[in-house]
């Protein structure tokens, strides 16, 4: 069992002294109540349910990170569904409360946003009984702020996540564009400039169809009908990682049948890049729901690496190097992987899942453990370099998906506040209790 709070060293690697972090979450230990950190990083504000949308926050949240070079401790409690979010610059970022209370979040797919035109981004965590659970996440964007993950346990154990190096955004940017330049899908759409003309962010392609619906339309549907003639008369096994064991199914008109289960439909494009609509979706069967979740999760995940037409055992055979290697591909996490340092960090909503007895790190960017010591989290590029390795603990099961997928990447458009809550809630809670 953890201890009721752990500690986190923030390190300002920006290059500025008007860098800044805001620790956001649902308090395990009180209902789930969402909370933050006040901006000494040690004192927890509970808001109060307001009595208008859109209400000011009755606490200064924003923890600065003094000068360039600085380290900050932060204590925070047992957390779901947290987040540490960072801003450079003198205007810091605008959280808001609707009743509920429910959290407003800084928007990057809402041009209104008083947060839109900002340098911000932000890593995601878990802090429960069991373990310390952290991420980084490109599900909907890649920050022009890289972040770092160090986690030492008590027995001095060591994990690290590396991040971007300084100027990632940019390398990302310019991988987009050259991928439009080869193939004209629309990639380039997805490159945000800040009113200064600069890269200000890179959206995910599911982060990108908020402005524009039709953006990809079509992509993956020659290869879609390809996967389908392939199964109407050979096996998918799909190796469930859970208490179904492996599961096989064909297509049968034009359904992707596992007997007994359910039927997966033809996905879009867009059921493919969010994991979540579509077939995608939800499980209207209660007695097969989790079955289903644990089979879309993988299959899912194969066609965003397009690796569905070369491997029928899946995810088990699967390896990194074969990632989208075929066409069409999620070019977008191709892109990522390739940016980042160690070629970790979630770049879809389930890019957890990983063969069984994959001993290498996986490709989602995460550290975790029971017997967290220290975090140290590391704004604007790491320090030094590392090889990543030493990865200890026990590996939560693939396929949960990034904590954030049940927030804005399952209903990007969604402007309440409320919901957004409830479906942070809901994820933390699927990735605490291991649902897949």
């Amino acid at each position: 069992m953890t201890n009721p709070t752990t500690e986190i060293a923030i390190v300002n690697n920006t290059g500025s002294s008007q860098a800044y972090a805001y620790v956001t979450g649902l308090d395990l230990n009180q209902n789930n109540a969402p909370l933050f950190m006040e901006s000494d990083g040690k004192t927890v504000y509970r808001p109060a349910s307001p009595s208008e949308p859109q209400s000011e926050l009755a606490a200064d949240i924003a923890i600065p990170l003094g000068a360039a070079g600085a380290t900050t401790s932060v204590t925070i409690p047992q957390i779901a569904g947290g987040r540490i979010w960072f801003s450079v610059g003198a205007t810091q970022l605008t959280f808001l409360l609707n009743p509920g209370p429910a959290v407003v979040e800084p928007s990057v797919t809402n041009a209104k946003d008083p947060n839109y035109n900002l340098p911000w981004g932000f890593c995601e965590f878990t802090y429960n009984q069991q373990q310390l659970f952290v991420n980084i996440s490109y599900v909907d964007f890649v920050s022009p702020l890289p972040i770092a993950l160090q986690l030492t346990n008590t027995s001095g154990a060591v994990q690290t996540v590396q991040g971007l190096p300084k100027g990632g955004l940019d390398t990302v940017c310019d991988g987009l564009v050259q991928q439009n330049a080869a193939d004209g899908a629309g990639w380039d759409k997805l490159v945000v400039k800040g009113p200064d003309g600069a890269n200000l962010r890179a959206l995910s392609p599911n982060s990108g169809r908020v402005a524009d619906a039709t953006l990809f339309d079509g992509y993956f549907d020659a290869y879609v009908d390809q996967v389908w003639s392939k199964y109407a008369s050979a096996d998918l096994t799909i190796n469930t990682q859970a208490s179904w064991g492996n599961v096989t199914g064909r297509v049968d008109n034009d359904l992707l049948t596992f007997a007994n289960v359910g039927t997966f439909a033809k996905p879009s494009a867009g059921d493919i890049f969010s994991c979540s609509t579509g077939p995608f979706g939800g499980y209207p069967d209660q007695a097969t729901a989790d079955e289903m979740g644990a089979l879309g999760a993988r299959i899912a995940a194969a066609f965003n690496r397009s690796t569905l037409l070369t491997n029928d055992q899946q995810p088990d055979g699967e390896k990194v190097a074969s990632y989208y290697t075929a066409s069409p591909t999620n070019h977008y996490a191709r892109v990522c992987h390739a940016a980042n340092l160690d070629g970790r960090g979630y770049a879809f909503p389930y890019d957890d899942v990983v063969p069984d007895g994959d001993a290498g790190p996986d490709q989602a960017g995460t550290v975790f453990d029971a017997d967290p010591q220290l975090l140290t989290v590391t704004v604007g590029g790491p320090s030094g370099s590392s090889d990543g390795g030493g990865e200890t603990g026990k590996k939560p099961d693939a396929g949960n998906g990034d904590k954030d997928k049940g927030k804005k990447t399952k209903t990007p458009a969604s402007g309440s506040g409320f919901l957004d809550t409830l479906k942070s809630w809901l994820g933390a809670l699927k990735k605490l209790l291991h649902i897949k």
